[in-house]
């Protein structure tokens, strides 16, 4: 480019010259002519020429324009070419994101996400805003909606600061003071755990249990004669609260084993036996009922030998204490063993510094809201402290003993009601004090944050395994009609569309099967844990499905009313009520509300409810046997008829009813007689011990010398489910 400049400059030097030039040959004419020509004309006189002079200008000022325009194109010139096409938008994506998060990455619509994962091996149907995208699929909606993909490590990397409460080290021993053992009762159900509770405490607590049995784990604090405190878990001893003995072994010192001397060693015996083992306690055994005539001591002390329960008297350490809680022979006895076992376990505990504790029982009060019945193990708790269980908080603002008496401090192995909890804890869960309230709530965030991460985890574990399976059926189907030809596939696909198509109404039929929909409300949180358990042993869904669409605490409101509307579902209440606002919307809306107070009828009703929903099935019951011992054919017009000659053996034959022709104990044929006759006459009834010709209404069977004709009836009987809780 300076190259054809410098030409140019070149060639308007020369032109400029030449121009110059010629300007000067003009004033030497000019010069010349003036001289001749000055006396004729004296005015007139020769001016120079000035305009090739400001043709230079205009040039010069055309070269530097030219010049300044060719410096602009140059640079033009060096700067990239623009593409012809727009930019590719960059998304900054991440392993694990969600169907939204990619959707929002994109700015772009959710359906967009959908679209772009048609096609694929991946199932569109099972996947939801929230489902996890594994690599694969997240670069395959990035390449098919033309987009740049990003990863970002920010995303990958980043790990959020654990903002956990835990307990604290264990305390100085020289902080240390005796405390009050923890003792559970625990036992088959019926043996007197509670009875003997009643009598140490001197109250009615049996009496207030619906049907006798003890539904609820109970914590009461008992003050002995001889100035001894121990704090007494009284466990349920039916088989449905399982989960519930298994938390009072968990925070207790020693368990005293409840056996009846008439009864021997039981199922929940047996469970009570290893839940102490598992949580490492000793056991005092107590065995009940000695003041009955069948009582047999000995009998229980052998039977226990079995399950590792040595006694004393047997060269064992475990103490055994006869006993009877009706009459109260020996519970002093029992008391002294003991406080004299909780002297040797040398149980202490730190008063002092943020209060630990565990949640025994959890439940929602109508004036109180969420209230929590605890065991203090470490601190003491006042009112106004911070505490903090599972993923919910608390400010305390008020605290009661087992009477329901107001008490401003608790201290170490005291059972203790707290009120003020935002949310229901679970019972079970580990209570920590904490220094304020923003952080209760970030270490309730934390949890939450973490029971997200840990559903994420596994909701990726499944994501993987359908898309493996997935690859696995695309692999096969290539495999399979990869070396065919077009024509051959085509015609394997049609058939696999016609079989599919043909297996459609049984599939209608399975999507029609029975379906109860249930909802289960509990006066307290381990009831309600109690009766999911048992829920949860459903194994009859092939006859009718149970749907567990909702449980919870507290009575039953108007949103678990229309929520059975909504499922066609029936609502089951645990020692709770339904006012009668309640009751005449669940009337108005079709919406069954089942009260119970006893934990097994509520089981049993739940049965009988399944079973109402199932299809009747049909019973045959014989009513007369006859044998054939002729067999010979008869002409009705143009037609030949196959009959039987038979002898009624049992019962009698009925024309209007059913019958069945068996032949070596194979059925062959059912169906309705055309007629049935005694010699020439038309009957209806054959008796035991008569003959009787008969014939079919299916005229191509033909009978056989020896074959049976069993007359019966249908009748139908309600289905009953094959469902067994176990108890």
């Amino acid at each position: 480019m300076n190259l054809k400049i410098l030409k140019l400059e070149n060639l308007l030097r020369c032109h400029a010259v030449f121009r110059q030039l010629h300007s000067l040959g003009q004033r030497r004419m000019l010069a010349q002519w003036s001289h001749v020509f000055s006396s004729a004309y004296p005015v007139w006189t020769a001016q120079p020429c000035v305009w090739p002079w400001q043709t230079d200008l205009v040039i010069g000022a055309a070269l530097s324009q030219y010049r300044l325009l060719v410096t602009k194109k140059e640079e033009r010139s060096q700067k990239p070419p623009l593409s012809s096409t727009k930019s590719k938008k960059e998304v900054e994506v991440w392993i694990g994101m969600t169907v939204e998060e990619l959707a929002r990455a994109m700015e772009k619509d959710i359906d967009c996400v959908f679209e772009a994962l048609m096609n694929t091996d991946i199932d569109i149907d099972s996947l939801e805003a929230h489902s996890h995208l594994d690599e694969v699929w997240i670069k395959e909606v990035i390449k098919k909606t033309r987009m740049k993909l990003k990863w970002s490590k920010l995303k990958q990397d980043k790990v959020r600061e654990n903002k956990d409460a835990v307990r604290r080290p264990q305390a100085d021993p020289a902080l240390l003071i005796p405390r009050s053992p923890v003792v559970t009762i625990m036992g088959h159900v019926d043996h007197g755990k509670t009875t003997l509770l009643d009598k140490l405490r001197k109250t009615q607590v049996a009496a207030m249990e619906a049907g006798g049995i003890t539904q609820h784990i109970g914590a009461f604090l008992v003050s002995l004669p001889s100035g001894e405190r121990i704090t007494f878990l009284d466990t349920p001893g039916h088989a449905a609260f399982s989960a519930m003995r298994a938390r009072g072994a968990q925070v207790t010192d020693i368990v005293i084993l409840v056996v009846a001397a008439d009864d021997g060693v039981m199922k929940q015996t047996v469970e009570s036996i290893q839940h102490a083992r598992d949580a490492q306690v000793p056991i005092v055994l107590a065995i009940n009922k000695c003041d009955k005539a069948e009582a047999d001591p000995e009998k229980v002390k052998k039977e226990l030998l079995a399950y590792d329960v040595v006694c004393e008297d047997y060269g064992g350490d475990v103490q055994a204490v006869h006993i009877s809680a009706v009459t109260g022979d020996n519970l002093m006895a029992l008391a002294e063993a003991t406080i004299a076992l909780a002297e040797m376990l040398e149980l202490k505990a730190d008063p002092t510094g943020p209060v630990e504790g565990t949640v025994i029982e959890s439940f929602t009060d109508k004036g109180r809201g969420p209230v929590t019945t605890a065991i203090i193990q470490r601190g003491t708790l006042r009112k106004g402290s911070i505490l903090v269980a599972g993923k919910s908080w608390a400010k305390v603002r008020l605290m009661f003993d087992e009477n329901g008496k107001p008490i401003q401090e608790a201290y170490p192995s005291m059972p203790v009601g707290i009120v003020g909890w935002r949310d229901l804890p679970s019972a079970g869960d580990e209570i920590l004090e904490v220094e304020s309230e923003p952080r209760a709530r970030a270490v309730v965030d934390w949890r939450k944050y973490e029971q997200e991460q840990e559903k994420n985890k596994e909701d990726l574990k499944i994501l993987e395994e359908k898309r493996k399976e997935h690859q696995e059926a695309h692999q096969k189907a290539r495999e399979k009609y990869g070396t065919l030809h077009w024509k051959e596939r085509s015609f394997l696909k049609y058939q696999e569309k016609k079989e599919q198509k043909l297996l459609k109404p049984k599939e209608k039929e399975e999507r029609d099967s029975p379906v109860l929909p249930i909802i289960i409300k509990g006066d307290v949180d381990g009831s309600v844990e109690a009766i999911v358990d048992i829920m949860n042993t459903y194994d009859a869904s092939h006859e009718c499905e149970l749907q567990l669409v909702h449980f919870g605490v507290g009575d039953v409101s108007e949103n678990d009313v229309n929520l059975a509307e909504t499922f066609h579902g029936v609502i089951y209440g645990f020692n709770v009520n339904a006012g009668n606002v309640i009751q005449k919307s669940a009337a108005k809306k079709g919406v069954k509300i089942k009260l119970h107070k006893i934990i097994y009828r509520l089981i049993e009703d739940v049965q009988e409810e399944l079973s109402f929903r199932l299809p009747c099935t049909v019973e045959e019951n014989p009513i007369g046997e006859a044998s054939i011992l002729a067999t010979f054919t008869v002409t009705e017009g143009k037609k030949k008829v196959p009959v039987a000659g038979c002898r009624v053996q049992k019962g009698q034959l009925e024309k209007q009813k059913k019958f069945k022709l068996i032949r070596n104990r194979d059925v062959i044929w059912k169906g309705s007689l055309t007629s049935l006759k005694h010699h020439k006459d038309d009957i209806s009834v054959i008796k035991s011990g008569m003959d009787c010709g008969l014939s079919l209404s299916e005229e191509k069977i033909e009978f056989k010398v020896g074959d049976e004709i069993i007359c019966y009836e249908e009748k139908e009987v309600p289905g009953k489910t094959s469902w067994d809780p176990g108890f």
